[in-house]
């Protein structure tokens, strides 16, 4: 890149809109302390490079762009005398030390620059305009601090929202679980009960091996007893029933449906009856019976345990406990974790279609906060929903495109509309009512996928289907960029 020094004319800075009210001492000051430039076509300086000028076009073209994944995105193209780039936050703080440039520029033909070296640009701003810089600086400071302190509320009302749902989820298993393990109780006292009475009974050695023997069969096979249909099961439950009533075991039909949910039949009860007499039979089945209900409420309390265990790993897996906070990720397990712990707020009437692509690879990521921008844009697509009438579809979908990941989240509201949509990823932009909206969960998701993971968010939307798509890179980030939406004044 060729860059050709030249005399700075004060008259020409004077006719620039932005040193136009400057008198000749202070446009003698900038002549002093910058130059004048021609710079050939091509780069100027790159995203995330120390910002050491201050550029003012005065003949040319700009071309400003962002890096988004390994592409430059053009955010701006602009021939206009007096546009400025570079280093114009360098007087905020001592950001004529640490500053760097929030995007890239380049020329697409032969340009001239009024350039300023950032720390001489940062003291005259600080000299000539003390009020103004006082006022810069705590608007952009305190707009800083605000969306730290917002986005951290943000996140508790989030967490506030996962723990309700969790709490929902966690209760049906548990109580399941209580209820079982009381019952089990009962069924086991009075198992030890008919243990003893067919001890006193007459039953021969033989018949109390045989009467095991079964007994081991059953428990067998109740772990592999499938569901029936309603129909089969009360067409079973029937024959149950008669085949009691014709062996003289009363109240046969109030045993029959827990043997038909073990999947036992007639057959098997007629190992039974071949096994003991007809004075032994009804005490031999109901101790049998009292085995079948205690391996199912076993069951019931293994499926309760199981789901409460696989509720925590999915809140473990959701905040990313015990995890490297940048790990290698498949995006699917972040997101089932996310819509578990959300369903208490997605409720019965949002149906969630999950469309994913099982075979789109592993993705480098920040997981605990990816799971942070799903539950930004699943709680958007729930509110949108509950806009038109509550009742709705949830789509989340996954797909390869050719370079990147891409994650889609669709819903049937209302839609974004176009005159807002250009604006909802502004901070503290929002379009819920008063006290119901940070506008912070957009913003700081845009930050997230852009800024820290090099992808990209964007809408699409129509009123019935509105699609907020991820798009994430497939190889490794590069270091953590600032997080703005501007490049250019």
């Amino acid at each position: 890149m060729s860059r050709q020094p030249l005399p700075c004319d004060m008259a020409e800075l004077s006719t620039l809109f932005l040193f136009e009210k400057l008198d000749s001492e202070q446009l003698a000051r900038l002549c002093r302390e910058g130059r004048v430039e021609w710079i050939e076509p091509g780069p100027v300086y790159a995203e995330g490079d120390p910002a050491t000028c201050f550029y003012v076009l005065l003949e040319g073209t700009i071309v400003m762009s962002r890096r988004v994944g390994g592409d430059d995105v053009e955010t701006n193209r602009s021939s206009q005398r007096g546009v400025y780039a570079g280093a114009f936050q360098a007087y905020l703080g001592d950001g004529a030390k640490k500053a760097v440039y929030l995007g890239s520029m380049r020329v697409t033909e032969r340009s001239r620059f009024f350039v300023l070296p950032a720390d001489a640009f940062a003291a005259i701003m600080r000299d000539w305009f003390p009020m103004a810089v006082h006022l810069l600086e705590g608007l952009f400071f305190g707009t800083r601090n605000t969306q730290q302190v917002i986005g951290q509320r943000e996140r508790l009302l989030a967490l506030g929202s996962l723990s309700a749902g969790l709490t929902h989820e966690l209760n049906n298993p548990a109580a399941a679980a209580v209820r079982a393990t009381s019952a089990l109780r009962e069924r086991v006292a009075g198992m030890r009960h008919k243990l003893g009475a067919i001890a006193a009974g007459a039953y021969r050695r033989e018949t109390l091996e045989t009467l095991v023997e079964i007994q081991e069969r059953t428990a067998e096979q109740v772990s592999k007893a499938t569901p029936l249909s309603p129909l089969e099961a009360s067409d079973r439950e029937d024959a149950l029933a008669d085949w009691f009533d014709e062996h003289g075991i009363a109240g046969g039909w109030e045993i029959a449906p827990t043997f038909v949910q073990a999947g036992l039949d007639t057959e098997w009860l007629d190992q039974v009856a071949a096994a003991v007499d007809e004075h032994t039979l009804e005490g031999a089945v109901r101790w049998l019976n009292y085995t079948v209900e205690t391996e199912l409420l076993m069951n019931e309390i293994e499926d309760s345990t199981t789901r409460i265990s696989g509720l925590v790993d999915a809140a473990k897996q959701y905040s990313q406990l015990d995890r490297a906070p940048y790990r290698v990720v498949d995006v699917h397990e972040l997101l089932d974790s996310t819509l578990l712990m959300l369903s208490g707020k997605i409720g019965p009437r949002i149906e969630v279609v999950k469309d994913y692509d099982r075979s789109v690879p592993r993705v480098p990521a920040y997981p605990g906060e990816l799971n942070q921008v799903w539950t930004n844009l699943i709680d958007n697509a729930v509110s949108a929903i509950g806009d038109a009438g509550g009742e709705g579809t949830l789509t989340v979908r996954t797909a390869l495109e050719p370079d990147r990941l891409l994650v889609e989240f669709r819903d049937t509201g209302p839609g974004v509309p176009e005159d807002v949509r250009g604006r909802i990823f502004d901070p503290f932009f929002t379009t819920k009512p008063v006290g119901q909206g940070t506008g912070l969960g957009l913003d700081i998701s845009w930050r997230i996928v852009v800024n820290k993971h090099h992808g990209s968010l964007e809408v699409r939307s129509v009123p019935g289907d509105t699609r907020f798509q991820v798009r994430l890179p497939l190889t490794a980030a590069e270091p953590d960029t600032p997080a703005t939406h501007e490049e250019t004044s």
